[in-house]
């Protein structure tokens, strides 16, 4: 958040220097940049104790996903957890087991991909050892093959959709990588609707 201070502030500054011309675009562009300061700002994310972060997710589940008291108690430490082991958001970790399993820890699809965030073991079983039925073990894992993405990828949302069909799937053909961005944006989404619920 402060990074985006900084460039909204060099902005006004600089801002003057060309509205000369057109003060009329120079306060245009000033309007143009409140908004967005206000609409980001609007995104709520995560702060205080690791409690606190656990209880702000935990109700953000329940309130964006419908997800159980229970279970959303249980899991929140977890995601906020592996996500910080991993440098990965929380809430887009949450997100991305939203659209894999929709918080079913005992998921499996016809593929064999397992958990909550969808692991094929076959693939990740050296990297991901362990019972991939366990939540904080699946949960763990998903946080370590998504952030593993992201360095690769150099992009969030190219790790999302690295995470949906796998790097060479990714460059295979237009249709993969078309199926995987769209998987990404229905991703984002998520995200998009539990930052709004925190």
């Amino acid at each position: 958040m402060y990074f985006w201070f900084i460039i909204l502030q060099f902005l006004f500054n600089h801002t003057d220097q060309y509205s000369r011309i057109n003060k009329f675009n120079g306060m245009i562009l000033k309007i143009s940049l409140i908004m967005i300061a206000i609409s980001m700002t609007a995104c709520s994310s995560l702060s205080g104790s690791f409690a606190n972060r656990s209880n702000q997710l935990s109700s953000g589940l329940q309130n964006a996903y419908s997800v159980a008291p229970n279970t959303a108690n249980r899991l929140s430490p977890m995601i906020v957890q592996s996500a910080e082991r991993y440098d990965v958001s929380p809430t887009l970790l949450a997100a991305l087991i939203r659209q894999e399993s929709n918080f079913n820890s005992s998921a499996r699809s016809p593929t064999g991909a397992i958990g909550l965030t969808q692991i094929i073991s076959s693939y990740w079983s050296t990297s991901c050892p362990g019972n991939l039925y366990d939540e904080n073990t699946n949960i763990n894992c998903g946080a370590y093959i998504l952030s593993s993405y992201y360095k690769s990828a150099g992009s969030w949302s190219k790790a999302v959709a690295y995470y949906n069909v796998g790097p060479t799937g990714y460059e295979r053909s237009f249709w993969t990588r078309h199926k995987a961005k769209k998987y990404a944006r229905s991703v984002k989404r998520h995200e998009k609707t539990l930052k709004k619920a925190l």
